[in-house]
């Protein structure tokens, strides 16, 4: 997660002690209510921690010395080329809105193409990129539809991509010359919206095509690309697997992709497509395979795991099977990991807790690890970013609940007010990351921080990631209970001074939370949440709604139904005591504004005390920095108002 309203409502003696001079005035693109003044000092205070960027590789080019990497210098990421380590980065995409994808014309590189939506609404829309002139042409319809999920054939011809622009709700597969792209072919008409091409045979004649159900269950299937046949890979009626990320093999009759199949976690597997015999790789790994890279020639495969929300690399040999961990890499979160074409390096992007992401190359033949990108941290020290702790409580029915722990700076004494904040998906997982600006929480205002995964998160095994669906939903609220008392244990926290904060799903659970233990937090803030699943689900798009039916439940069920209206934090603001602040994007196209717009409205009828923030150029969530920088300022004037003082 409309006209201007002016935030600043003083009168007599206060206007004139604190003039516009002296405030922060939000942009033409804010919509506020009830958020009081922010002085500009508050502002300069927190430079020190807002100023930081990442970067993030999208694209190798073809001669493997050369990459074009996503990084933010004014108000959006864009994207830039790099040449050498530590070069120059030549900044080569200049929009409003932002652009986090790209991939090179496989055989020469003479141009990109990218994606962009508008707004935040999603709608991904594709361009070419000429890197001669620079100019960019629009490749797809320029409407309400996503595109994406771009295959190359190997001789550069063109490429397979998904749409939703027949009719805005079922995802079709296209092929498309971006040269010529009004003869755009629809190869294949699908049902639903979570359908995505996996790989492409090395004679373009192939597809592995994927269909997305939930996060437990997933299908794949091999696409006759000339007669047009669809043949299912694996079985339609086995429910409650997942088997994703398939790529052909050396040998055409194989393909490598990730299951759970027989087991808790993914595995990284081997399928003869003639027998359906299944070889599985990383038994003895009880992690989850969470990512996975094979050379082009397909001699070599680098796996990721999620190893308790850190991630590890692994190098294996394709012929004898062997895999050993590829040692000397920094302790943090990795991905976007991909060989160069002649397959000797790697380039991935890594973050640790005191570093941003930045971009990396390993020598294979070496092991030497050369970086690319030094990301500036704005004025941040190591010293004042707060290492994560993972830690684990028991919750309700018994089962172990584990999140990261990030301590206020030690500058600080006494009991120490705490900020949880709850990831969205719910298949999200919190990892063991930077906090980035918001180690001005713990360094400056002495805030711990708790980012729980509670049940229902990703990265703990099938079981756990299925713990919370359907009518089990309320069970991860209680998890927070669980966290609650528990903090009320830890003596260097105030068991009084507790603020609950999350996106998307995590805002449905901050609300949640908000009314099952109002008299256990001091306030909580709202982000893109969902205020009722009834209405979340008949008014999200419509190419995501089954599949959040899988998750949630199907509101067209009357026991579903009934069950939605019971929960609702819509219909339990009743039980809400403490202020809330809700922020939300107006092109929210997951989590639509109303779901806002609906439950601050009736939190004011009721007189409670709301502050409310809208950006009209957002959608899911805040990506525009000078939004981004209002948001976390309007948050630290909420918790210096209701949960410091």
């Amino acid at each position: 997660m409309k006209s201007f309203i002016p935030v600043f409502l003083l009168t007599g003696a206060a206007f004139f002690a604190q003039t516009k001079n002296d405030i922060v005035v939000p942009n033409e693109n804010l919509i506020t209510e009830n958020i009081p003044a922010i002085p500009k000092s508050l502002n300069e205070k927190i430079k020190k921690y807002s100023e930081s960027r990442g970067a993030n590789f999208t694209a190798i080019h073809p001669n493997g010395k050369e990459l074009i990497m996503v990084t933010r210098f004014a108000s959006t990421n864009q994207l830039h080329h790099l040449s050498q380590p530590l070069g120059n980065r030549k900044q080569i995409t200049f929009f409003d809105e932002p652009v986090n994808s790209a991939d090179y014309e496989p055989t020469k590189g003479k141009y990109l193409v990218y994606s962009k939506d508008m707004g935040g609404n999603e709608f991904g829309q594709l361009f070419r990129l000429d890197l001669n002139t620079m100019e960019s042409t629009l490749l797809t319809d320029g409407g309400r539809s996503q595109n994406g999920g771009m295959r190359w054939k190997k001789d550069g011809s063109g490429f397979y991509f998904s749409s939703t622009k027949r009719n805005g709700g079922d995802r079709d597969i296209y092929f498309m010359n971006p040269l010529k792209p009004n003869e755009t072919q629809l190869i294949l008409e699908l049902k639903g919206g979570g359908w995505g091409i996996s790989d492409i045979s090395a004679d373009g004649k192939k597809l592995i095509v994927s269909e997305y159900v939930s996060a437990n269950e997933s299908y794949l299937y091999l696409l006759d690309t000339e007669t047009k046949k669809l043949d299912p890979i694996t079985d339609r009626t086995e429910k409650q697997i997942v088997q994703s990320s398939a790529k052909f093999a050396k040998n055409p009759d194989e393909i490598w992709y990730v299951t759970d199949r027989d087991n808790e976690f993914d595995r990284l597997a081997l399928m003869n497509l003639k027998t359906k015999k299944i070889t599985y790789f990383t038994t003895d790994i009880p992690w989850e395979v969470s990512d996975y890279t094979l050379s082009k020639d397909q001699s070599k495969i680098v796996f990721e795991t999620n190893e308790s929300g850190l991630n590890k690399l692994y190098l294996m040999d394709t012929a004898t099977k062997k895999y050993s961990e590829i040692k000397g890499l920094p302790i943090g979160l990795i991905n976007n990991i991909e060989f160069t074409d002649d397959g000797k390096s790697l380039f991935f992007s890594q973050s640790t807790y005191d570093s941003s992401s930045d971009i990396y190359r390993l020598d294979l033949a070496s092991k030497k690890i050369e970086r690319w990108t030094d990301s500036e941290q704005g004025e941040m020290q190591k010293s004042d970013m707060a290492q994560p702790k993972l830690i684990e409580w028991t919750s309700f029915d018994k089962m172990k609940i584990s999140g990261f722990y990030y301590p206020a700076s030690n500058k600080f004494t006494g009991k120490r007010p705490v900020l949880i904040n709850i990831h969205g998906g719910p298949e999200g997982q919190s990892m063991a990351s930077s906090l980035g600006a918001n180690n001005y929480y713990t360094n400056e205002m002495g805030v711990a921080l708790i980012y729980p995964n509670v049940r229902g998160s990703s990265g703990f095994g099938k079981t756990y990631i299925a713990s919370d669906n359907g009518f089990n939903r309320m069970n991860s609220v209680q998890d927070i209970g669980a966290l609650l008392d528990w903090i009320a244990k830890q003596p260097e926290l105030d068991k009084d001074r507790i603020m609950i904060m999350g996106g998307s799903y995590g805002g449905f659970m901050t609300l949640a939370t908000a009314y099952e233990y109002a008299d256990k937090i001091r306030c909580s803030v709202d982000i893109v949440g969902i205020s009722d699943f009834n209405t979340f689900l008949k008014n999200t798009e419509e190419y995501r709604r089954d599949l959040r039916r899988a998750e949630y439940g199907d509101e067209r069920d009357p026991k579903m139904s009934a069950f939605f209206t019971r929960i609702a934090p819509l219909n339990n603001t009743d039980k809400i005591k403490k202020p809330m602040f809700i922020i939300q994007g107006t092109n929210d196209p997951r989590v639509p504004v109303t779901e806002a717009m609906q439950m601050r409205d009736k939190l004011k009828a009721q007189g409670n005390t709301v502050w409310y923030l809208e950006a009209k150029n957002e959608g899911h969530g805040f990506r525009k920095k000078e939004n981004v920088d209002f948001q976390r300022l309007a948050v630290i004037k909420f918790m210096q108002e209701f949960l410091l003082n």
